[in-house]
């Protein structure tokens, strides 16, 4: 540990690990370029530090980029060491965490440099699926080496250091730094989405740890599972009262109220992340807002992507109306909830919907409905669900009646096609069930559920 300990990348790596854990694998690797008088420059470890520890018991591979080190920049052998770690990381089955502070390629190293950048991001697709991801970014991480958060599962960001940029802020025709900062973690976690967490060092460190032992190491776990303390059968007596709260109720239900919210400043129409329930990891897919985004879709389902991949069960919360009407939105939508449908349908983890207030048209039915393969699917007491609005739906099937009329077909039409208890005598709802039994039923389904067992037409893969 004393070499790592010499420096600030070995000091995250110290902070992040259980102590004395960490062991380092190729840290007497220099550069081996000798143009433009590199020979000249100290490069101890080549300016990444690599190798493997334990998170809270759990077996993790990690590089951390030294900026003491030409700026930390990525050359020939640092790129080596990277890809030799991900090498044995998914031989090994266990996530790789990057701590990333680097200025970017080596350009005394030219197209050796170039070529590591390919070998990392070959690594990083073959990994995908198969070992979780992280990436961490502390200092600079621009130009080439911005793919690797992108190619990564999670993505923490340093508040006021990090740097996160394929063109510096300066570069982007018409603006400026004051303007807008397009690097900041700001930036990149409410406006892009690429960064899950920010946080300062400590925290970002702190929230990595926890992470890790909430998910499966590789994708052949079924999931991450530790002994529950809390009461199965517990009551959220003030679920059916307090006002709509996506995270609320996730925290709600989960054991020991944990929920790990992810890209929380992204889409907040929208609300991700992970939650226990019996000690058992669940993915947690939950509408914020009754109008739903192209933003919030997206995001939804690259989490469901991530969580078929490594075998995580999802629980949804649905609570939509329809779509954000405005151009930003009308531009993107459609392929968006075909995105977002897709994920659902295509996820064969167990699924179980919770429908927790309206549930009105084609946005409903993408948010996990049975129509495309939800496993479960429970409602509140007070839910709607429905084509839409009963009021509105009558204004259009008797745009010409007089409005006692329309009141009055509008009340038959909440009772026959709007109602909770309609959908449930034509099966599209298991079960009604009140706002508070809401964690036990949830628990139960899944412990139903954990053989399920579903194959999928044989294809290389699907093109949405």
């Amino acid at each position: 540990m004393s070499i790592t300990a010499q420096s600030l990348a070995g000091k995250r790596i110290e902070d992040l690990l259980d102590e004395n854990s960490f062991v380092e694998i190729g840290g007497m690797v220099t550069a081996r370029s000798t143009d433009f008088d590199m020979q000249q420059n100290e490069t101890p470890s080549d300016g990444v530090i690599t190798g493997y520890g334990v998170i809270d018991g759990n077996l993790v591979y990690v590089y951390s980029q030294d900026a003491s080190v030409l700026n930390g920049t990525l050359g020939e052998m640092h790129a080596k060491k990277i890809t030799r770690l991900y090498e044995m990381a998914c031989k090994v089955g266990a996530p790789v965490i990057g701590l990333i502070d680097c200025a970017g390629v080596r350009l005394q190293e030219g197209v050796d440099a170039l070529n590591g950048f390919g070998e990392v991001y070959m690594q990083q697709a073959l990994a995908s699926g198969v070992v979780p991801q992280i990436a961490a970014i502390f200092g600079t991480c621009g130009g080439g080496l911005a793919v690797v958060p992108g190619l990564a599962d999670f993505t923490f960001m340093e508040e006021s250091k990090g740097k996160l940029f394929v063109n510096s802020p300066n570069a982007i025709e018409g603006n400026e730094i004051s303007k807008c900062n397009s690097a900041s973690a700001k930036f990149q976690s409410e406006e892009a989405g690429t960064v899950d967490i920010v946080a300062d060092e400590a925290g970002v460190l702190a929230q990595i740890r926890q992470l890790v032992t909430m998910l499966p190491a590789n994708n052949e776990e079924d999931s991450s599972y530790e002994e529950c303390m809390d009461d199965l059968n517990r009551v959220c007596a003030d679920l059916g009262s307090v006002e709509y709260s996506a995270p609320y109720i996730l925290s709600s239900i989960s054991d020991g109220n944990v929920f790990f919210e992810t890209k929380a400043a992204y889409a907040k129409d929208m609300v991700t992340g992970l939650i226990k329930l019996n000690g058992m990891t669940v993915g947690a897919v939950a509408n914020n807002d009754v109008e739903l985004t192209a933003r919030g879709a997206q995001k939804a389902a690259d989490f469901i992507n991530f969580c078929d991949a490594f075998n995580i069960p999802v629980l949804s919360v649905t609570n939509v109306k329809g779509y954000k009407a405005n151009m930003c939105t009308e531009r993107n939508i459609a392929r968006a909830m075909a995105k977002l449908t897709y994920a659902f349908a295509n996820a064969t983890v167990p699924k179980v919907n919770v429908i927790a207030g309206t549930a009105f048209g084609s946005a409903y039915v993408s948010m996990n409905s049975k129509g495309i393969g939800a496993d479960v699917v429970y409602a509140w007491k007070d839910a709607q669900i429905g084509m839409m609005d009963s009021k509105m739906a009558a204004k259009i099937m008797y745009a010409d009646a007089d409005a006692g009329t329309q009141s009055e077909k509008a009340k038959e039409y909440a009772a026959l096609q709007g109602s909770v208890e309609a959908a449930a005598r034509r099966g599209y709802v298991d079960s009604v069930i009140d706002a508070q039994d809401t964690r036990k039923y949830v628990i139960g389904a899944f412990e139903m559920l954990f053989t399920k067992r579903e194959s999928r037409p044989d294809k290389k893969h699907g093109t949405v």
